[in-house]
């Protein structure tokens, strides 16, 4: 993602910061990978169902083949355990690349207090309270909608 975010936004500038991050925070509601819907969301956006099925098809084909032959190998060579401890490193940085993107994000939602209020109150509720996920986007996704149209 955080590639995806620095493409789209930074060297393409097909959206602004604040488009992509709106965009994000739909396809995370979406079941599915959020990079794939992402895809699929501005695929959509600028060539409707052509572009769509363009940026799943360019999305998908190279990392499905990259992980097929990489997942034979690991197959044959799962006992070194340089190569285990080498897949605990790229968890490490999946990781940080993560919380990377979210400190991003959370530049653009700092002009967005509400944004930010109800970000706290999910984390709260879903990391701390370990309330159902399903009911706080049923509770929070059309308290940040009604919000959202009323300062437009």
């Amino acid at each position: 993602m955080p590639w995806a975010r620095r493409m789209m936004v930074e060297e393409r500038r097909w959206l602004t910061e604040a488009q992509f991050v709106d965009i994000l925070a739909l396809c995370q509601l979406l079941p599915g990978p959020n990079i794939v819907n992402v895809s699929i969301a501005v695929g959509t956006r600028f060539h409707g169902v052509t572009g769509a099925l363009a940026a799943f098809t360019g999305l998908m084909v190279a990392p499905i083949t990259l992980v097929i032959v990489l997942g034979l190998l690991y197959a044959g060579l799962d006992h070194l355990a340089p190569l285990r401890a080498a897949f605990s490193g790229i968890s490490a940085v999946a990781a940080g690349m993560v919380i990377a993107m979210a400190f991003r994000i959370a530049g653009v939602l700092r002009r967005r207090p509400a944004a930010i209020a109800i970000a706290l109150v999910a984390f709260a509720g879903a990391g701390i309270m370990r309330w159902p996920l399903a009911w706080l986007v049923v509770v929070l996704a059309p308290v940040s909608v009604a919000i959202a149209a009323r300062s437009r």
